[in-house]
């Protein structure tokens, strides 16, 4: 056996399957045995395996025992005179395998070699190839002077960016996602740490394979596609702590006392900093825009009412000192609530929800005017003013922040989406998006040649154009008229702002996208996440606050009506508090499936009179719940339950 490929897979079935297929072409012509081992996952991954890859060797653990176990399960078991680890949300070229073991024959003195990766819209990624994070090195990344001087051999050496990307390099270290390991060198220094529960084994290993006195190669000859999954949790704080702490342990292993001492020190400090980074940085962005709109709504007031004073009544001062210091700062407050109940800080921010918070904010002050004493009634006239100025003055803001082409603002542009291979490839794509319930504007195919179709927009060779004519802003190429090593090409070559490039698998059962392999909001699948739209969780939760408050200042009486009086108050703290809602989801094994929400004290399942339901019931009870919310069905289901209130 030449080569052993193992595959850790935790919950990323649709890539995996992916994964699998480039796998199966590029071991055609090598002999090649390949190990998905799971880690627990509950997205059915164990089951298309077997399904759908019966030549795999499938290792499924009962438990997450996570990234570096999981490989040396399967390394104990391989026959391959290389090892390859192989992450799941990858795609390899046909000629990747039999690239890698020819340079390996060639090269006796290489123990490790990692290749070129690039991620999903076509960049490259610089943990192709990395140095030694020594306490310096790492300092440097730390306060960011590896990013102000990414090209210094001083400061830039963990990534390496002064070396050319398209040049065999001996580097310190590779990435795991893509690390092909001489079977005689794992046999001689052992295999990955399990230390090393996730992120900082690759390093270990690397480190590990130069001590003995091998060389660790980056080799550009074949390039993948790594989704890069763990991109959307770098400004986590869970993955600040894993990650830093996995440097810690690497420290402490390889480093002499004192700089390991050091280097702890150091990382404990960057992720307190981190971690109140990134805590701060979600607080801005969260806050920043409603704080901005408040005080525009004032500015408004203390513009306008001046000269509506002065128009209609004269030199003298018409409203009291406090209008304009306590009233209006209220208006403004009460404005940007229904801003937020409106969807006006959706993304994408949309004008049209400003219309609707505008609107519905001065409903809501008419009617507390109307119901004020006469000395309260300040001016009728000047709320009007302040919705105009307020319709007109957050539009701009909207459209400014839209102007600025911060992603976080700007609309997303309707899906013009170009599929890549021939006339069946297209009816594919489109029967995929339409049985998922995805609507979009396909333009058309290209064939995958230099041949012609009247049927075809072009060719290959006139792609670009093609894109640039009929503002494509997504490319989905086909699996079965391209090789991987082609859609690769392609990606770099298209690869823009703005444009996004899916894969169409074979099967046609699925289309993966770019974004992360952590999210399904780039693979088509049936849309079951009513309840988990922005605006139902705003309205749920303000329910389930509403509800529980009443229910804790009337408890006297109320604790009467339900069977458990004491669990009554104590699920009430409970949802006030946020662990529970009033309504969730019946309890199913297949809970996963569906948008996750808080835990409710009851669940629509209970209004059936039979006892006993199977799971496929209960689940399917919980899907029409979730396609379907409305605020009205939980008051129903509270009203109807209410006895069991404190279950």
């Amino acid at each position: 056996m030449k080569l052993s490929v193992i595959i850790v897979n935790y919950n990323v079935l649709h890539f995996l399957r992916q994964c699998l297929r480039s796998v199966e072409n590029a071991k055609r012509n090598i002999a090649v045995e390949v190990f998905v081992v799971d880690n627990n996952s509950v997205d059915g991954s164990v089951a298309m395996v077997r399904h759908e890859f019966p030549w795999a060797k499938l290792i499924a653990n009962k438990d997450n025992v996570g990234f570096s176990k999981a490989n040396n399960q399967a390394i104990h078991q391989a026959q391959g005179d290389f090892i390859l680890l192989l992450n799941p949300d990858t795609v390899v070229e046909e000629e990747t395998f039999s690239r890698i073991v020819g340079f390996m024959e060639k090269h006796p003195d290489a123990g490790g070699l990692g290749v070129k990766m690039i991620d999903g819209n076509g960049r490259f990624l610089p943990e192709s190839k990395r140095g030694l994070p020594t306490p310096m090195v790492a300092f440097y990344k730390i306060v960011g002077l590896s990013s102000l001087f990414p090209h210094s051999k001083r400061f830039g050496k963990y990534h390496l960016k002064y070396l050319d990307n398209n040049e065999i390099h001996q580097v310190d270290v590779l990435s795991g996602a893509f690390f092909l390991l001489r079977k005689e060198v794992v046999e001689k220094i052992g295999g990955l740490d399990e230390t090393f529960f996730m992120y900082g084994e690759d390093i270990d290993l690397s480190y590990r394979i130069t001590k003995a006195g091998y060389k660790n190669y980056y080799f550009p000859g074949t390039t993948i596609i790594h989704y890069k999954g763990e991109s959307t949790k770098k400004d986590s704080i869970n993955y600040v702590v894993v990650f830093f702490n996995a440097m810690i342990i690497f420290a402490k292993k390889h480093f002499a006392k004192k700089y390991a001492l050091f280097f702890s020190n150091l990382i404990r400090l960057a992720i307190m900093f981190s971690a109140g980074l990134a805590i701060f940085k979600r607080l801005v962005a969260r806050v920043i825009l409603p704080v901005v709109d408040f005080f525009v709504l004032w500015l408004g007031f203390l513009l306008i009412a001046p000269l509506w004073e002065n128009y209609r009544f004269g030199p003298d001062d018409w409203f009291p000192d406090y209008y304009l210091t306590t009233v209006v700062p209220f208006y403004a407050l009460l404005w940007v609530v229904a801003l937020v109940y409106s969807g006006g800080y959706d993304k994408p921010l949309k004008v049209g929800n400003v219309l609707k918070g505008v609107a519905w904010g001065l409903l809501v002050l008419l009617i507390i005017y109307a119901l004020l004493p006469e000395s309260l009634r300040f001016s009728r006239i000047m709320l009007l003013f302040g919705s105009v100025w307020g319709v007109m003055s957050l539009s701009l803001i909207r459209l400014a922040y839209h102007k600025s082409g911060l992603p976080s603002f700007t609309p997303e542009k309707r899906s013009s989406t170009l599929v890549v291979g021939d006339q069946n490839d297209l009816e594919q794509v489109e029967r995929i998006a339409t049985n998922f319930g995805d609507v979009k504007h396909i333009v058309g195919f290209v064939l995958p040649t230099d041949n012609q179709s009247d049927r075809a927009l072009g060719n290959i060779n006139n792609i670009n154009e093609v894109v640039r004519i009929n503002g494509v802003n997504e490319i989905v190429f086909s699996s079965q008229s391209l090789a991987a090593k082609d859609i690769i090409r392609l990606m770099i070559r298209l690869g823009e702002p703005g444009l996004k490039f899916k894969i169409a698998s074979q099967d046609g059962i699925s289309v993966i996208g770019s974004s992360t392999i952590h999210s399904l909001d780039d693979v088509y699948s049936v849309e079951v996440n009513a309840i988990n739209r922005p605006y139902n969780q705003r309205f749920k939760r303000t329910f389930d606050i509403f509800l529980a408050l009443a229910f804790l200042i009337l408890s006297p009486i109320l604790a009467f009506t339900v069977k458990n009086k004491p669990g009554f108050i104590r699920n009430s703290f409970a949802v006030l508090l946020g662990r529970f809602s009033w309504v969730g989801f019946a309890k199913t094994t297949r809970l996963h499936e569906l948008p996750p929400i808080r835990k409710g004290v009851v669940n629509t399942s209970m209004l059936q009179k039979r006892q006993s339901l199977s799971d496929d019931i209960l689940q399917r009870i919980n899907v029409i719940y979730a396609k379907d919310y409305r605020l009205i069905n939980d008051f129903a289901i509270v009203f109807r339950l209410w006895k069991h209130l404190g279950n």
